[in-house]
């Protein structure tokens, strides 16, 4: 069975109570359906909705099996395959995770995950606490000061847009744009009054 996105996000609350993970998941999942779009798989955006979603199900609770412990749950819940091989496959190279990024919403995934992370960071720190005016420049030099949200990988980011075959600038400009359109990213305060 491949859960909705609404059921993903459910499921998602049914193991993490943070703001922040639940706000993760969200915006991961909503990053992850338009790359669905952008890398040509439009018929597959609920899918990587769902992946994005669910990939760090395990991890409020048990940090130290990370991608390990979901895969059961997901397994108990009767999710399909895909959705689990995928979710875990974020954690290669990381995490106990046997399964390398090999499909698209793999890698993407694997991509995406710690540079959405450290975009959140970066807009907190702009007068707009918006996506909707983050520039490659600005990110780059965020990217480029180690002690700046230091606990996005700027490894993994590296070995992600090396993954799909990219150029650092090209994943960090694909991801500002998919999280623009993502309604649970950032957008600023004059959004978060809407």
């Amino acid at each position: 069975m491949i859960p909705t996105p609404q059921q993903a996000y459910e499921l998602l609350e049914q193991y993490n109570s943070d703001p922040f993970h639940l706000a993760h998941g969200r915006i991961v999942g909503e990053t992850l359906r338009w790359f669905a779009e952008d890398m040509g798989h439009a018929d597959e955006a609920d899918l990587w909705q769902v992946v994005g979603t669910l990939h760090d199900l395990d991890f409020e609770r048990w940090p130290e099996e990370h991608c390990v412990r979901e895969e059961a749950i997901m397994r108990e819940a009767g999710i399909d395959e895909v959705v689990v091989r995928a979710c875990a496959s974020h954690g290669w190279g990381l995490t106990d995770t046997p399964y390398e990024p090999e499909s698209d919403l793999e890698r993407a995934l694997f991509a995406v995950d710690e540079l959405t992370g450290l975009i959140g960071a970066a807009v907190l720190m702009r007068p707009s606490r918006s996506v909707d005016d983050l520039t490659v420049k600005s990110l780059k030099k965020k990217f480029k000061d180690k002690h700046f949200a230091a606990g996005c990988s700027r490894d993994v980011i590296e070995q992600g847009a090396a993954c799909l075959g990219w150029e650092l600038p090209e994943l960090m400009e694909k991801t500002i744009l998919a999280m623009r359109t993502a309604p649970s990213a950032p957008h600023g305060p004059a959004a978060e009054a809407e």
